[in-house]
């Protein structure tokens, strides 16, 4: 398989750290979960608001790749993989913001996840995304998390607010031609500020026993 640098598997494993929430164990991603992309992004419906299709393996395996190497300007940052009682499930992601482009946003992280079909509705893409959450701001010092989505999927957008995270604004891109792009993308956000305030308020709500 090409697209990658075997030095970065290293790295992925070194620097992030393993997760884990009530229901899902989430291990960096390397080399042996890539059957589990295979099939994740295959499916058209998984894919919808996406590329608006079903990826090959072929461009499956370039994707995974550039999975790896998201794991290498930021410390601790990177693909992660969800299993559920040893079933693969989704991936989740903390990318560097600024990833693909002239230049990384220090302090920032966009948030993302996938998941199989058969695992919708769930509640696992909400539970995992609240982790990454937490890790980011917690574990990693980061000072904002941001998501991205089409304004069409609301499912990712109600996982984006149950997991924290507030609608900032609605934005159009010229050369988008996927199904409902003519209403834009929307970008939703919580800044460590606003995370610890809410922790703060929840640990008073619900004192221990």
């Amino acid at each position: 398989m090409s697209g990658y640098l075997p030095w970065l598997v290293q790295y992925c494993s070194v620097s992030q750290a393993t997760l884990q929430t009530d229901r899902i164990r989430l291990m960096p991603l390397g080399d042996e979960h890539l059957e589990f992309e295979v099939e994740l992004d295959s499916d058209p419906e998984v894919m919808r608001y996406l590329t608006g299709d079903g990826r090959t393996r072929a461009q499956v395996e370039k994707a995974h790749g550039l999975r790896l190497a998201t794991a290498q300007p930021v410390a601790g940052l990177g693909f992660w993989v969800g299993f559920v009682e040893d079933e693969f499930v989704g991936w989740w992601l903390l990318q560097p913001a600024g990833w693909g482009e002239e230049a990384l946003v220090p302090g920032q992280a966009e948030l993302g996840y996938r998941l199989l079909r058969r695992h919708w509705g769930r509640g696992l893409a909400t539970e995992g995304a609240r982790e990454l959450v937490r890790h980011a701001f917690q574990d990693l010092n980061m000072e904002r998390v941001f998501a991205l989505t089409m304004t069409v999927n609301e499912r990712s957008q109600a996982t984006m607010s149950s997991a924290g995270l507030h609608y900032v604004r609605t934005f159009y891109e010229d050369d988008d031609d996927r199904e409902g792009s003519e209403l834009g993308a929307v970008e939703y956000a919580v800044t460590r500020d606003q995370w610890e305030t809410t922790q703060a308020h929840t640990e008073v709500a619900t004192p221990s026993a």
